[in-house]
């Protein structure tokens, strides 16, 4: 059966945030605003140094400047509205905003998922075939590499954007989340999503399934080298340059998995707790990981933090 009470999304729409819950909204307000200055500060950080000191121009380092700056660009999209949303209640946005929101959101995410395959990829060069790097990640291979991780992440986002901005909606456009994210503005929808969560299958399988089998088979090789490396040292090394990339790795698909592995239908069967949670794993994804990859590639990295010391004092302690 079909719905009644259709709107026009032109109206834009109204998100709910946390309303349901004004202790918590001070709270994450404060918590969020915090977040996001040290992702602001920790990949600005990153991103410059890695531009500035020569010593950093290398693939590795070029594909973290740019997952630093896909992690602002994500947090920019999103953030300032949330935090708004706080100040606000029953924040209203108008659809092109939204629909901008669910572009940016998907499209980053999307390209980070290609970036990781990417930054494995070099990392098992690096580590397997260490006399043909230089051959294999000169400049006329990794950059070509990063912008196809931005385009790839960039199409898929423009299909499923323009699937979900074409649909009819529902009463009063009543958004159940923080921000414009493209399941919850699904289920908003008074007609059948089938084409919608069909593609969304699809892109679970090219951006969760393909890069995480490469990432594990990447490793597999790596691991399998490491431990035939005959010193402590060359073995403590290699592991050194490959666990930061790991433990980004985990976190990031571990989230995107819990988030879109299953791609949920139109019907709001789900309790109050489980509302909550719908809100605060995407809050994860989208703070939490950003703020800890500057983090996790600075503090166990001898250049990175090298460079820091030397941009310091350069621009701190000249007078």
């Amino acid at each position: 059966m079909e719905k009644a009470n259709w709107s026009s999304p032109m109206a834009g729409f109204i998100l709910l945030g946390l309303s349901a819950y004004p202790r918590l909204e001070k709270i994450f307000f404060v918590l969020i605003l915090l977040m996001y200055l040290v992702i602001l500060l920790g990949n600005g950080v990153l991103i410059l140094v890695t531009v500035l000191d020569s010593r950093l121009h290398t693939p590795m380092y070029f594909f973290l400047g740019n997952l630093s700056f896909l992690d602002i660009c994500y947090t920019t999209s999103s953030v300032p509205l949330v935090l708004d949303g706080f100040l606000t209640p029953r924040k209203t946005i108008s659809f092109s905003a939204c629909a901008i929101q669910m572009f940016l959101s998907f499209a980053m995410g999307a390209t980070e998922c290609v970036l990781l395959g990417m930054m494995a990829f070099d990392r098992y060069v690096a580590i397997c075939n260490p006399l043909r790097y230089p051959v294999v990640m000169s400049k006329a291979a990794y950059v070509p590499m990063a912008v196809s991780s931005w385009a790839i992440g960039g199409t898929a986002s423009v299909v499923h954007t323009s699937l979900t901005i074409q649909l009819p909606f529902c009463g009063d456009n009543v958004v159940n989340h923080l921000a414009c994210e493209l399941l919850a503005v699904l289920k908003l929808a008074c007609t059948d999503i089938s084409i919608n969560v069909i593609s969304m299958g699809v892109t679970n399988v090219i951006f969760l399934g393909v890069p995480v089998l490469f990432i594990s088979v990447s490793y597999v090789f790596i691991i399998a080298t490491i431990l035939r490396i005959p010193s402590a040292d060359g073995r403590k090394k290699a592991f050194s340059t490959c666990s930061a990339h790991f433990t980004v790795v985990v976190i990031f698909y571990g989230t995107l998995f819990f988030m879109y592995g299953k791609p949920k239908s139109k019907d709001a069967l789900g309790t109050d707790k489980e509302d909550l949670s719908d809100k605060l794993i995407p809050l994860f994804y989208g703070l939490v990981t950003p703020m800890l990859n500057p983090i996790i590639y600075s503090l166990r990295n001898k250049d990175v933090k090298a460079a820091v010391r030397n941009l310091v004092p350069h621009k701190c302690f000249t007078h």
